[in-house]
């Protein structure tokens, strides 16, 4: 079988030797994205865009979608993961599993279990109570195995209580197939755990990629009696049931032949529903037809973001910037600002070395923003119409954003930026609007109430620029809400003290190499003590002011909710409530 990464669509090469083809793949949106639909059927719709590309590139499994609860704003590969809550995690992550899988080839859903840092992920003993660890961390993997049986589970590098996840025959044979009646296959992450035998006794059944030295050792242990071949015997049955069912078993001939263009529209579509309108005084949005003219202010106005970086990074053929965008939807943006800031990009990339390899997939750092003075923007103040600043921010596997300038908080320059443009064209009473093309949280509060409208785009795929200007045309009404708490500061986040863990080592390992970030090896530990009081669970009852709360979104259109009833007046078992929503305002909406 053919395994493939990544969570955010089909991850290959898009050149291939001796041949003048093509085989670029489809960027789709990014988790914290698709969940901020709150839509099932339109995150099924995704998965069966994405599982038709493994399908018709010759794969067989699918390395996703990724599960883990945002426990802290901060973890590095949160923009791959759905919510901060399990039953919205479940659920989107179902619609996922079934949408890929209706298309004859497998997932693994992953990182099995509580994953939720990147720092000393190879080594880190995650210090998790019996009912946080059953109702927050674990709870999103039973609606997903449950509701969509995928064929694989990845188990995840950290420890829990002191046994790495794919040593853990609690959690693999137990909870997972016992409890939860899985019938698939268990794989390792890559190179995860330490020891092969107790890997196979836990129910680990496939360790990934595998070494001569795992082998070696499984071999032995058998041949001494310290392993029960029965054992080896089920974990093979387990692989060779889904091998099966896999396109490689049945003979399918692959066409290499996706229809991107018709995933395209999936994904613009996709997007654009997923992201969501945190303001919007005075009806700033959507633009009128008295907005023509745009002066387009940040660095990812023009580069935007469409995904993060490591496995969720996809080879996808083109990305539309916001720029294009606007200038697919007939707003013309001012040309001075435009090649300022085109030129800057240019110049910056190509004094910058070029990246191959696994360092390519781990991504550049950000280009610092460039610096315009007061002038400049009081001039774009008399000749625009309106005002856009993009905020971006990526992040990607092995690693975990800061609390700092320039990362979870706004840069000095960016606070002076969204400061000077609303000051210039406020005196001109024309609009700003301030867009988020982030994969994770941001501080918003120290800045929020200058922009006239702010909108969270996330990070939408290649169609990104497309999908902010349906929404800042009206085209599309937004109608996502955050499926995320956005915190005042950072602190008010209750993982905030622990987050991600402390090393316990006196002395850091040696630098590995390019894999250093992957593969280190320092002894470490996180107790979570927020224990089930994780996102709105511990803003509610703790009584602590978010900046968004979970659930927030706004939209063009007004909502009036009435006829409120229960189906008993005393809870028992099961209690049915149903409610009116009306549409009340002047534009259609979801």
């Amino acid at each position: 079988m053919v395994v493939t990464d990544g969570p955010a669509g089909v991850r290959i090469n898009p050149t291939r030797e001796n041949d003048k083809n093509t085989y670029y793949c489809t960027a789709f949106p990014v988790g914290t994205l698709l969940a901020s639909t709150w839509d099932v059927e339109l995150v099924n719709a995704v998965g069966k865009a994405m599982g038709n590309e493994v399908l018709e590139y010759g794969a067989d499994i699918l390395l996703g979608p990724g599960m883990n609860i945002h426990r802290n704003p901060l973890c590095g590969r949160n923009f791959e993961y759905y919510s901060e809550d399990p039953y919205v995690t479940g659920k989107i992550a179902a619609a996922m599993v079934k949408g890929v899988e209706s298309q004859g080839v497998g997932v693994s859903i992953k990182h099995f279990a509580a994953n939720n840092a990147e720092t000393d992920r190879n080594s880190l003993n995650t210090n998790i109570s019996e009912r946080a660890l059953r109702e927050i961390y674990l709870e999103g993997f039973r609606i997903a195995v449950q509701e969509a049986q995928p064929w694989t589970v990845m188990s995840s590098y950290n420890l829990i209580n002191g046994t790495y996840t794919s040593e853990n025959p609690e959690l693999l044979t137990n909870i997972l197939r016992k409890d939860w009646d899985f019938k698939g296959f268990v794989m390792t992450d890559w190179f995860g755990g330490k020891d092969p035998i107790a890997q196979m006794i836990a129910g680990n059944d496939m360790l990934m990629p595998g070494t001569p030295d795992q082998i070696k050792k499984i071999v032995t242990a058998v041949k001494d009696g310290k392993l029960d071949v029965k054992l080896l015997d089920r974990n093979v049955e387990n692989i060779l049931n889904v091998m099966l069912q896999s396109p490689r078993f049945k003979g399918y001939k692959y066409s290499n032949k996706p229809d991107l263009k018709a995933h395209a529209e999936v994904t613009r579509q996709a997007a654009s529903e997923g992201m969501i309108l945190l303001k919007n005084e005075n009806s700033a949005l959507p633009f009128g037809s008295g907005i023509k003219n745009i002066a387009a202010f940040g660095n990812t106005s023009y580069d935007i973001i469409v995904g993060g970086t490591g496995s969720g990074l996809v080879n996808k053929a083109y990305s539309i910037s916001l720029s294009d965008g606007l200038k697919n939807v007939g707003l013309n943006q001012n040309e001075e600002l435009h090649n300022l800031y085109s030129n800057y990009l240019k110049l910056t990339k190509e004094g910058r070395p070029q990246l191959k390899g696994f360092m390519a997939l781990m991504g550049s750092r950000p280009i610092e923003e460039l610096n315009l003075n007061k002038d400049i923007i009081t001039g774009m103040a008399n000749v625009c119409d309106a005002a856009l600043i993009t905020i971006g921010r990526n992040a990607g596997e092995g690693s975990d954003r800061v609390n700092d300038k320039g990362d979870f908080q706004l840069s000095d320059y960016e606070q002076q930026l969204i400061k000077n443009v609303t000051t210039a064209f406020k005196a001109k009473n024309k609009k700003v609007v301030v867009i988020l093309n982030v994969g994770g949280v941001v501080e918003t509060a120290s800045w929020k109430d200058l922009p006239d409208a702010i909108l969270l785009a996330w990070q939408g795929g290649q169609e990104t620029g497309n999908s902010i200007a349906d929404i800042l045309t009206g085209k599309v009404n937004p109608s996502g809400k955050l499926a995320t708490t956005f915190p005042v500061i950072y602190e008010d986040n209750p993982s905030a003290k622990t987050f991600p863990g402390k090393e316990l080592a006196s002395t850091k390992s040696a630098d590995q190499g390019p894999m250093s970030s992957f593969m280190r090896n320092v002894p470490a530990e996180v107790t979570y003590e927020d224990g089930i009081y994780v996102g709105y669970r511990y803003f509610e009852t703790f009584k602590v002011k978010p900046s968004y709360e979970f659930g927030f979104g706004l939209s063009y259109t007004n909502f009036t909710y009435g006829n409120l009833k229960l189906s008993s007046p005393k809870f028992s078992g099961n209690i049915t409530v149903t409610v009116d929503v009306k549409n009340s305002g002047t534009v259609a909406g979801k």
